[in-house]
């Protein structure tokens, strides 16, 4: 199977030097790619900026701007059995960048902001392969998954609580599937993680092409 993985964060320019972004570290998305690479799938891995040494056999492609993953995704879901939007792409970015520092002053500085495409909502409605959502969250874990689901047409919804995951080595996990099937995984290192989704993700592709 072809599997593209997203991971990490985007930054959102302000001006040269400075940019709004989260503190995703991209640890489970690369998990992920090293687990499906383990299990002998081809990986490709749309990266954000991120201090992680690159999985051995997958083909990166970094990024920067949500704009970029945006594109990025786009291109290469035309060749994919699953994807995995494991990034924590900006919510919002400025409106205008700013060609030059701005410079300290002792006014109050107001940015205005827009919304940034939203990646899974842009996927066709009809196509061939599987989708999985992620949901970092710090409050109403499952209806804001169950929500997701829906909403962003997701054939599973990973939810975790951002707040263990968050820069940690660690996650736990719940699994929402279209079907209406649940699945949960205990707080365990990523790395474990990721090789029990790989797992649920290639059962249910198999059921899929059966």
């Amino acid at each position: 199977m072809r599997f593209l993985i997203t991971a990490g964060p985007t930054r959102e320019p302000i001006d040269p030097v400075r940019y709004i972004s989260n503190r995703s570290s991209g640890k489970m998305g690369y998990a992920i790619a090293e687990a499906a690479l383990e299990a002998g799938h081809e990986v490709v891995l749309i990266s954000g900026p991120v201090g992680l040494k690159r999985p051995r056999g997958a083909a990166v492609v970094p990024i920067s701007t949500s704009d970029q993953m945006f594109d990025a995704v786009q291109e290469q879901t035309r060749n994919c059995d699953v994807l995995v939007m494991c990034a924590a792409v900006a919510d919002y970015k400025p409106v205008a960048v700013f060609t030059k520092k701005l410079k300290k002053r002792d006014a109050k500085l107001s940015l205005e902001l827009i919304p940034t495409r939203d990646i899974l909502a842009s996927l066709p409605k009809s196509r061939k392969y599987f989708v999985v959502g992620f949901a970092a969250e710090t409050e109403s874990i499952e209806t804001s998954a169950r929500k997701k689901l829906l909403k962003k047409n997701c054939d599973a919804v990973v939810a975790n609580d951002a707040r263990i995951a968050m820069e940690s080595d660690e996650n736990q996990v719940e699994i929402y599937f279209r079907d209406g099937e649940t699945k949960k995984i205990s707080r365990a290192s990523k790395k474990i993680v990721a090789h029990e989704l790989i797992k649920m993700f290639e059962k249910r592709l198999t059921k899929k092409i059966v």
